[in-house]
């Protein structure tokens, strides 16, 4: 994969319209960010906590997560002791937690002063409790925790007062004493736990680095393997355990995770609003769900429709049509049960295909799976090397538009064939077509 890396004078920030175009995508999604003490120590700092401002106007909740350690590591030196662990992977010993109890200190309020700066409300709170992770391997870890529970509704409610959740690597067990937690962890439980949509990591490094090349995007499996191999000895070491803990929030449901450069101006909201992005993106196969259909599928996919037939917001197929044309569609299946469905249409002689059919189950509307279907169609597209995608739609021009990123088209953007059937149903269906090119979100 192509090394990603740029400086400073290479990125452009993200213009109105670019963000614009994911505002409904992101729109009351939770972004769990981890910052690196040498991000918050670094210049750009305050041009990060601007981003976090700008995805707070756009109605995106962010929680906060922060590192310690080049504060740490600094404070150690300067005091003349011996750390036994700056990043909390290893025994913290009652000196180094000392230290570490004071540079969490400096460090949030550090934060605090900076989103008070650009406006924000932000609350240090202990809706987080540890609990000591005690003797490894014969080797006790001393005042080193893992996280025991997170009081998720505390949380919550903070978001929906439009407060910012700052969660340190300091936390409390039951007896109200203090442990050190590894940051890394901490945002990827705390990712699961509120059912965030990005867990993004801002770090000293352009992204995760694999044999001494930043990678672009990995999926979820293929970074599982490298990490089993060796024990993830080809990737950077310190971004070993971002690398880990970001498995661990794919796996319990975050669909996507980031690491990249905290250091770059607009870094931040290049990497969500840009089409490239900035860093890495790691990313759980998030179409498990959804498979080719096959014949017994067709009275399924006939009843999910019906509805839409009567609503007119559907062309009416006989259930004999879709089982004649059954490899034209695919359905969204939870625990067996066919919950949705669309079908993708190709034209003979034509780099251009069409999505419809897109319908989905009334109790599983709004919940994401119609767009995933529009995704999937566009991703199959994608591979059948066609480099446009259209869709009629009578009531969904929302849908497609805003939601899904289609743009306004006309009958001339259609196919011959598709042109003539349009023209000759009456249904005066409105023509939406979204040009395929590389990107990922």
């Amino acid at each position: 994969m192509p090394n990603r890396a740029r400086d400073e004078s290479q990125i452009k920030p993200t213009d109105l319209r670019g963000i614009l175009k994911y505002v409904p995508m992101f729109r009351d999604h939770i972004f769990v960010i981890a910052m690196d003490g040498s991000v918050i120590d670094h210049e750009n700092f305050v041009n990060t906590i601007t981003d976090v401002a700008v995805l707070r106007s756009l109605n995106i909740k962010v929680v906060l997560v922060h590192g310690i350690g080049k504060q740490l590591r600094d404070l150690a030196a300067t005091r003349g002791i011996v750390a036994a662990d700056v990043y909390g992977e290893g025994p913290t010993d009652a000196a180094t937690m000392a230290l570490a109890r004071e540079a969490t200190g400096v460090v949030s309020q550090t934060i605090i002063e900076a989103l008070s700066h650009s406006g924000l409300k932000t609350a240090v709170t202990n809706a987080v409790r540890a609990t000591e992770i005690g003797v490894i391997k014969g080797h006790d870890q001393l005042f080193t925790g893992k996280v025991d529970k997170i009081d998720a509704p505390v949380l919550k409610n903070l978001l929906a007062n439009d407060i910012v959740p700052l969660i340190t690597p300091i936390l409390c067990n039951r007896d109200g004493h203090s442990l050190r937690v590894n940051s890394d962890l901490l945002a990827a439980e705390i990712a699961v736990a509120l059912g965030a949509s990005k867990l993004i990591y801002l770090t000293p490094f352009p992204g995760l680095v694999i044999d001494g090349v930043v990678t672009v995007n990995i999926p979820l499996k293929e970074l599982s393997g490298i990490l089993a191999a060796k024990k993830g000895q080809s990737i950077e070491e310190r971004l070993q355990s971002k690398a880990r803990f970001s498995i661990k929030a794919l796996e319990h449901g975050t669909p996507r995770a980031h690491i990249l450069d905290g250091r770059i101006v607009g870094g931040l909201l290049t990497e969500i609003f840009d089409k490239v992005g900035l860093g890495t993106m790691i990313h759980a196969n998030e179409y498990e769900q959804i498979r080719p259909a096959r014949k017994k599928d067709a009275q399924a996919i006939h009843n999910i429709t019906k509805l839409g037939v009567k609503n007119e917001m559907l062309l009416q197929r006989t259930r004999q049509y879709i089982e004649q044309h059954i490899e034209e569609y695919y359905v969204y299946e939870i625990d067996e049960s066919v919950i949705g469905c669309a079908c993708l249409r190709k034209y003979p002689g034509k780099s251009i295909v069409e999505v419809g059919s897109v319908y989905v189950q009334s109790f599983y509307q709004d919940r994401g799976v119609g767009k995933k279907l529009v995704d999937y169609a566009i991703l199959k597209a994608r591979e059948l090397g066609a480099s446009k995608i259209f869709a009629l739609t009578t009531q969904s021009y929302g849908f497609f538009r805003s939601v899904c990123g289609f743009e306004d088209g006309s009958l001339s953007d259609l196919p011959p064939q598709r042109r003539t059937e349009t023209m000759a149903n009456g249904r005066n269906a409105r023509v939406l077509f979204k040009q395929l090119k590389r990107a990922r979100k």
